[in-house]
């Protein structure tokens, strides 16, 4: 039922009611009326409901880049944002208040004269011309009638055609009146309104209709959303009737001119314009974000699974996601456009959207764990695929992150680090030697092609990795059968337990169940047989670039709340998850990996030495292939950012991506450490102690 509808049975239901009161007005002083019949009618400003003295506007929430203007998408129920009475074009208040209440600033929250007037004129005219509900009853209304803290039947006891419940309108009106000014009464009004069109508050609504803000509105603009009010579901002029929409603006201003507020010129001239709209929709949810970025849409999506995780936000997922869409947070993300764009072209020269294979590839900031960067060759989006291609060229699996149906993919000889770190940690130094021999049979238990009469029996890509080792030569030549014998002598389960440490999350049933159940038995864990996603291992290597400092990642940099407060979840966890020296160490090993040097001059060649040729500045990295080479991967990282790409088939873990997007993909790391760094400082790591690099010490001290 339209509100015009309503108010004419309004009306009627209280015209016997208020027709001694009505008769009253004109007999009585004004005083005697409104002093001592208004003051018996108002209920004290204590006793009304919570909502109405602090309303729970719903207002949209913005997520924006890390630049804090670049807008990637909004979340709302309800498109609104809050602008104060002085961001509103003069003309839009004068318009509203001519259109809904020409008494406005002469009531106090009841127009008794308005009532018996709109009555007769209804009565006599056999149709609603006028109605009776102030500007302030109307805001009442509209707060109740959709208050989230209320229950269903206490929301529709707000709208319910009675007289009791007008009457009680009334009462609240006439004790908010006593409280707030007419301009706080006419902010909160515009604020709340609905306009059509899915646009709530006048600032929405200068947006939707006109793409402008609403102190910029015209004459003309003003009348049109003023007229809209009244019936925002019919005459919505972009949905709806335009013509009734400048029937309406052409009321409007006539009663703009019968107030004195506008001279009949300026009306005539605005009533002679022609309805011009300039539409635009405000975006809403990830799906949402510009098409021209539309890959900025996994971390979106990243974004709203980390908000969902935040206890702070409320108590159930429901909960958080009703605090996002109804809050009105300014969210300023830690994503960098240029650095974004940058990582999407490199892994689109890997493969391209329609490739069956991806190359997740993820930026983050070490000492912070923000997330500058999260890139994979597909469109994001519910569009659906043709037959068979399950996550290629269109999908919203959390491909990046993992999480929902992504478990994530093998990272290969990467998790070599954990075991290195895990070494250091028990006391073992840098310079810890092994012959390694081109197989080793272990200790642990297996089967398979791995197994040696039941025992696990790995062995190294190449024969030339063969002879003596340390951690320096046998990280950056990756030698499988080193780190098969470093992880018996600390432990598997040491090693598994460093990995969790460092923010390794066991998706995969069976790697949860291992890590919790059979760790110590887990020694091909070393060689990156558990799943995992660019997300973590960049964010595990960002520790190690960090001295040991691992931080929760993290997609913001800020979060203010409506009423411009900062909320404390845009915070940085941070913890020192291992020794700063054993971290320094495990950089310094990394470093021969990728064809630089170590700071003793350890390193003898490594899998990715074209790496730090083509960066030009420090760099330390691991390369990582998974049995078979079904999947690829390279991290790479400088003190101020760590990078990780991992190819595979997501829909196929058995679909081999071949050796040979290696070499492609350590040049696109090495091309986003270069951009993303080109107007950063050239920074060392520090070196390890000589203790650490040389002599056989006690365990030193973990997290």
């Amino acid at each position: 039922m339209t509100r015009a509808r309503l108010d004419k049975v309004f009306t009627v239901l209280l015209a016997g009611s208020l027709a001694g009161l009505a008769l009253a007005v004109a007999a009585l002083p004004a005083a005697l009326v409104f002093g001592i019949g208004f003051s018996a009618l108002a209920a004290p400003y204590s006793e009304l409901p919570n909502t109405l003295r602090t309303p729970p506007t719903p207002q949209r929430s913005n997520l924006y880049a890390n630049d804090g203007t670049t807008l990637i998408t909004s979340f709302y129920q309800e498109d609104r944002v809050d602008v104060p009475l002085a961001e509103v074009a003069p003309v839009m208040r004068q318009a509203v208040i001519a259109a809904e209440d020409t008494r406005f600033h002469e009531h106090s929250g009841v127009d008794l004269r308005g009532v018996a007037r709109a009555f007769t004129v209804n009565r006599g005219a056999g149709e609603t011309r006028q109605g009776a509900s102030t500007l302030t009853m109307q805001y009442v209304r509209n707060v109740l009638s959709n208050d989230p803290r209320l229950s269903e039947r206490q929301r529709a006891a707000a709208s319910e055609l009675s007289t009791a419940r007008k009457i009680q309108e009334m009462r609240y009106a006439l004790a908010l009146e006593r409280e707030l000014s007419k301009d706080e009464i006419l902010a909160r009004y515009l604020n709340i309104a609905y306009f059509g069109a899915g646009a709530y508050g006048v600032a929405a609504a200068s947006r939707r209709y006109f793409s402008k803000p609403p102190a910029d509105l015209t004459l003309a603009e003003a009348a049109l959303l003023a007229g809209l009010v009244r019936s925002p579901h019919t005459d919505d002029p972009i949905n709806g009737d335009a013509d009734a929409a400048v029937a309406r603006r052409a009321y409007v201003l006539d009663r703009l001119v019968e107030s004195g507020q506008v001279p009949a010129e300026a009306a005539d001239r605005a009533r002679a314009e022609q309805l011009t709209l300039r539409p635009s929709q405000t975006p809403n949810d990830c799906t949402a974000v510009p098409a021209e970025h539309n890959d900025w849409g996994f971390f979106c999506d990243w974004f709203t699974r980390w908000w969902n995780a935040q206890p702070a936000f409320g108590a159930t997922v429901d909960e958080r996601q009703l605090t996002l869409r109804r809050g009105g947070f300014s969210i300023v993300s830690s994503l960098d456009p240029a650095v974004q764009r940058a990582t999407t072209e490199q892994v689109r020269r890997i493969y391209s959207v329609d490739d069956r294979r991806a190359a997740p590839t993820a930026v983050v900031q070490p000492g912070t764990g923000r997330v500058l960067a999260m890139a994979v060759n597909r469109n994001y989006g519910v569009a659906a695929n043709p037959a068979g291609q399950k996550n290629h060229p269109n999908t919203v699996n959390q491909l990046v992150a993992g999480g929902g149906a992504i478990e994530g993919y093998q990272a290969g000889s990467t998790f070599k680090v954990f075991t290195m770190l895990a070494a250091l940690e028990s006391g073992l130094p840098l310079s810890t030697e092994f012959d390694a021999p081109e197989r080793i049979v272990t200790d642990y238990s297996a089967s398979g092609a791995a197994s040696c009469d039941g025992y696990w029996c790995p062995r190294n890509a190449s024969d030339l990795m063969d002879g003596r080792h340390t951690m320096w030569t046998a990280f950056g030549e990756s030698v499988n059968t080193y780190f098969a014998w470093l992880t018996e002598r600390v432990g598997a389960d040491r090693v598994v337990e460093m990995a969790e440490r460092l923010g390794i999350v066991f998706r995969a049933e069976e790697d949860a169940r291992l890590a919790r159940h059979g760790a110590r038995e887990w020694g091909p864990f070393t060689l990156g047989v558990s799943a995992t996603t660019p997300l973590d291992l960049a964010g595990a290597y960002a520790a190690v670039a960090a001295e040991g400092s691992w931080c929760a990642p993290l997609p913001v940099v800020s979060i203010a709340d409506a009423a411009g407060r900062p909320v404390a979840a845009a915070r940085t966890h941070c913890r020192q998850a291992v020794d700063p020296d054993v971290a320094r160490a495990a950089a310094d090993a990394a470093r021969c990996a990728v064809g630089d040097q170590s700071m003793y001059r350890e390193c003898d060649g490594g899998t990715a030495e074209g790496l730090r040729r083509l960066l030009g500045r420090p760099v330390a990295g691991k390369t990582g292939s998974s049995d078979g080479y079904a999947t690829e991967t390279v991290v790479a990282f400088t003190p101020q950012l760590a990078v990780a790409s991992i190819a595979a088939n997501p829909d196929d873990p058995r679909d081999a991506v071949g050796q040979r997007v290696q070499g492609q993909l350590v040049e696109a790391v090495g091309e986003v450490l270069a951009f993303a760094l080109r107007d950063e400082p050239v920074r060392d790591f520090v070196p390890p102690s000589e203790e650490t690099a040389f002599r056989l010490t006690g365990a030193r001290a973990g997290n």
